[in-house]
């Protein structure tokens, strides 16, 4: 073997004391002991799946002055995320062929993390030559940066129909424009008042109603009204994030929790989280959104929405497993193994012939959330001084990139979709 991890490792649905053993950065073996030509022991300490988070915006190209590939990656990769999905709305948007490669250009030069990235629908796009290189497609029905919104899905009809052929996911963002209210707002009280719970489970209808055959994915559910539509429902995949389970709009947090879909009200979230706990939602995801602290200090109105979280995501719900709050196998379901089998990426489990993508856990090693340590270049986060458990160790295909908060390996991410192409 080229490498053996060995610790209380998540294996089969259950923590286990034993090796994992790896050869050419995939998982070879799991036995009780290997030997290898680098052994990494951690004892007692827990050794997991490391996160996909299937919902990043990198910001790369066209606003990089709030983040880039880079230091998205590096935050998610300290953060034990180390596969990302990055959305299409950057300047310009990947709707078309040249884009998605020019983006892609990037990432492969610049991510400490493995990526794919979303191509965005459009009417009359070239849905045949974006098949290939995209890891899924991105549907706006609520206007976004980048120009990407479709204000009716009888525009995409073809397009939908494409999709659906292609076999690739059609995540959606679900706000209905037509129920959007535009009035002038002061507070994340009055944000919500112009995003209602309505305005998300109406967009959820319609997507369905529409969608045919496509395999639909419904980003950052946040309304109770919508948990019903999401849960069950064959071919029809959902997603929550970790602000709309642990904040709402009575948090003091301002601008910088404004975020759409909104922060909604508390019964919202527990609804969310009670969903959770029974089984609803395939995927948690970030939706690491992030803008410099002057744009989240402009008047709330013209403050812009989003927040950034791929680096707290793990962390956060670490605590939730260690206060029983949430299942450990419920949360690596959604964070790890459930995003990879969505996706078609060949990572989120401890089995053999999976990427050997692994964290280290010492679930003792309780911090507070605090800014200055992150890695995020808009270099704040609205999780001020929350609990969280930060991996000791991340590895990446079997080779161990961070080790006690600190970066110890090279930069080495790679396209997922290409990837899947080549083995």
């Amino acid at each position: 073997m080229d490498v053996v991890v060995e610790g209380n490792c998540f294996v089969s649905g259950r923590l286990e004391q034993c090796c994992i053993g790896i050869k050419d950065g995939r998982i070879e073996k799991i036995a009780k002991m290997l030997d290898g030509d680098r052994v990494h022991n951690y004892g007692s300490k827990l050794v997991l799946p490391a996160a996909i988070d299937s919902h990043v915006h990198f910001r790369d190209p066209g606003l990089t002055h709030k983040e880039d590939f880079r230091t998205g990656s590096l935050a998610a990769i300290h953060g034990g995320v180390t596969c990302v999905l990055d959305m299409p709305n950057t300047k310009p948007p990947t709707n078309n062929l040249a884009a998605i490669r020019e983006k892609k250009r990037i990432a492969d030069t610049t991510s400490f993390t493995d990526f794919g990235l979303f191509a965005g629908v459009q009417p009359n796009m070239d849905t045949k030559a974006l098949t290939p290189e995209a890891v899924a497609f991105k549907l706006y029905m609520a206007g976004t940066t980048g120009g990407l919104l479709v204000q009716s899905t009888s525009q995409i009809k073809a397009e939908l129909e494409a999709i659906s052929k292609s076999g690739k996911v059609l995540a959606v963002h679900a706000e209905d424009e037509a129920l959007r209210r535009k009035d002038p707002t002061e507070n994340l009280e009055q944000h919500l008042r112009n995003r209602s719970n309505e305005c998300e489970a109406s967009a959820v209808r319609k997507i369905k109603a529409a969608a045919g055959m496509c395999r639909l994915h419904i980003c950052h559910v946040s309304a109770k009204e919508s948990i019903p539509l999401v849960t069950g429902i064959p071919n029809l995949t959902s997603e929550v994030t970790p602000h709309h389970l642990f904040l709402d709009k009575t948090c003091s947090a301002g601008t910088l929790a404004k975020v759409n879909p909104p922060l909604r009200r508390r019964e919202d979230r527990q609804a969310l989280f009670q969903a959770l706990r029974e089984g609803a939602f395939d995927t948690i995801a970030s939706d690491h959104a992030p803008h410099t602290l002057e744009e989240k200090q402009e008047d709330f109105d013209y403050a812009p929405s989003g927040m950034p979280g791929v680096e707290t995501m793990l962390p956060m719900m670490m605590i939730l497993a260690k206060q029983n709050h949430l299942s450990l196998g419920g949360i690596l379901k959604r964070m790890c193994e459930r995003p990879g089998e969505i996706f078609g990426i060949r990572k989120g489990k401890l089995e053999m012939g999976f990427d050997a993508d692994m964290i280290v856990v010492d679930m003792s090693a309780q911090s507070n959330i605090a800014s200055e340590r992150l890695h995020s270049k808009c270099g704040w986060t609205a999780y001020e001084g929350m609990p969280a458990i930060f991996p000791k160790a991340v590895f990446l295909r079997g080779e161990i990139m961070v080790e006690n908060g600190s970066l110890v390996g090279e930069r080495m991410g790679r396209d997922v979709v290409e990837r899947l192409r080549t083995a």
